[in-house]
């Protein structure tokens, strides 16, 4: 019996770290032939061009989808998202996956969802079923559901969402976050460790701190960032880390 051939896209460090443990289980399967292919913000330079930390792990890169990243206002979006859908399709007629995973609900990952569905390839999901009010992000993420034959997701009220959506519960299964393998699985640094990769002493008190904006209402924007600089003033003998 032949390999069975599983494709894994990824366009960011957010979800290759929680697909980073699962990619190791797969590329050490000597049954399974692990095609990976990265898109989106790995392959930007203004992002640090994340494709090279993924090599540095080991993992070898099938192949290389640019999406072209211009900006972020709407037009740039659907442009990208367009350019992505072609590359997309290019890719998948070339590796012929018996299927592919997916994480989460970035739009360069609906591109590739897109081409794989029109292509008649079988789609996981992983973290479908959940929520952010407010942002883009729950219309992509429920039309990949849509488009996904199987469904792992994070906890039991997000297979119920799945499920009444109309998804067949045989193929919702609660299979909990990948995100909880680098708990168990990594090695972790002591503070002197950490500040010496991070460039930063850090403090007594120490925040990180991640904005993510409305993306529904941009006009909302300014003003939230207004009011979550005003509230980190409260905290002025702290050093505060911004994510990127």
């Amino acid at each position: 019996m032949k390999n069975r051939k599983i494709c894994v896209v990824t366009g960011s460090r957010a979800e290759y770290g929680l697909l980073h443990w699962l990619l190791k289980d797969l590329q050490a399967e000597p049954k399974i032939d692990l095609q990976l292919v990265v898109t989106g913000m790995h392959l930007s330079a203004k992002f640090g061009s994340t494709y090279k930390l993924i090599e540095k792990d080991g993992f070898s890169i099938d192949h290389k989808v640019d999406i072209e990243i211009d900006g972020d206002n709407p037009k740039d979006i659907a442009q990208s998202l367009g350019r992505g859908t072609i590359g997309f399709a290019e890719v998948f007629s070339l590796l012929k996956p018996d299927i592919l995973i997916v994480l989460g609900d970035r739009y360069e990952i609906f591109a590739a969802v897109q081409a794989a569905m029109v292509t008649g390839i079988l789609i996981a999901h992983i973290h479908g079923g959940e929520l952010t009010e407010g942002a883009i992000d729950d219309t992509i993420r429920h039309a990949i559901t849509k488009m996904s034959h199987y469904h792992f997701v994070a906890a039991e009220p997000y297979r119920n969402r799945v499920i009444q959506m109309g998804e067949n519960p045989d193929y919702v299964l609660n299979y909990g976050t990948p995100g909880l393998d680098n708990l168990s699985r990594l090695n972790l640094l002591s503070k002197e460790e950490l500040e010496k990769v991070i460039g930063l002493k850090l403090g007594h008190l120490s925040l990180l701190v991640t904005f993510h904006p409305i993306t529904r209402s941009r006009e909302d924007t300014p003003k939230a960032l207004t009011a979550l600089l005003h509230a980190l003033g409260s905290f002025a003998d702290s050093k505060i880390i911004f994510t990127r």
